[in-house]
């Protein structure tokens, strides 16, 4: 493994991470703030990583996406919630189940929004550049992108209605109760039908879907820097 991949994996993970862990503490949050102690008690409304990492989904799959050069994704260990702590359950898992995505979604906003400032200072122009300060221009503005194009995925991702996603609970939400017995009774075969979809090329689409929104949000000079360093790491 070149330098260059050592270092495209680990801005990958840098990129990945925050997302993946803040994604967990905005549900473990807004549970708290409608009742439930759980999460808290068990020490996960923390930003601490290692309180929220998970062999497999925050590190093995990501890891082995990124060596495939694939999309890079992965999950941490689920905050506890028990909904039986809120005064309406289903509303109540609506909410924590809609805080995920939104912070993906603010995060991947509030990062255009200040490479779209950086860029007003620091021109992209000499991004290609062979001398440190071109070097290390390109390698921010391309883990900014990566940190935006991982956050708008999980967002996406994680409104499947599929069990255990976030979108199956909003799904839940809307069901006549004859749907919500059927949408809990799937719950236990969520990862299998996710592993399924997974392997069936389903997510393919969605993330160039994602992907062409990235494009239209970055602009075509930054989403360039940011294909044009993980490409050639890979």
């Amino acid at each position: 493994m070149t330098i260059e991949s050592i270092l495209r994996v680990i801005l990958s993970f840098v990129a990945a991470i925050p997302a993946i862990v803040l994604h967990e503490v905005a549900h473990g949050y807004v549970a708290y703030r409608l009742g439930d102690p759980t999460a808290r008690t068990m020490g996960r409304l923390t930003l601490n990583p290692l309180a929220h990492i998970d062999p497999i989904g925050t590190v093995l799959v990501p890891l082995i996406l990124v060596v495939l050069g694939g999309p890079v994704f992965g999950w941490a260990k689920p905050v506890p919630i028990n909904p039986r702590y809120f005064r309406n359950p289903f509303q109540g898992m609506l909410y924590v189940a809609l805080a995920g995505p939104t912070t993906n979604v603010v995060l991947g906003m509030a990062t255009i929004l200040i490479g779209r400032l950086l860029l007003l200072i620091i021109p992209l122009g000499g991004a290609g550049s062979t001398d440190f300060l071109g070097s290390f221009v390109r390698t921010l503005f391309a883990l900014l992108g990566m940190f935006v194009l991982i956050n708008l995925f999980l967002a996406v991702l994680n409104m499947i209605p599929v069990p255990p996603l976030d979108g199956s609970r909003v799904l839940t939400y809307f069901l006549p109760l004859e749907g919500k017995r059927f949408m809990l009774s799937l719950e236990r075969y969520g990862l299998l039908i996710f592993a399924a979809l997974i392997f069936l090329g389903g997510l393919d689409w969605l993330f160039n879907l994602i992907l062409r929104a990235v494009v239209a949000l970055l602009g075509i000079e930054w989403f360039s820097v940011v294909w044009s360093f993980f490409a050639s790491s890979a």
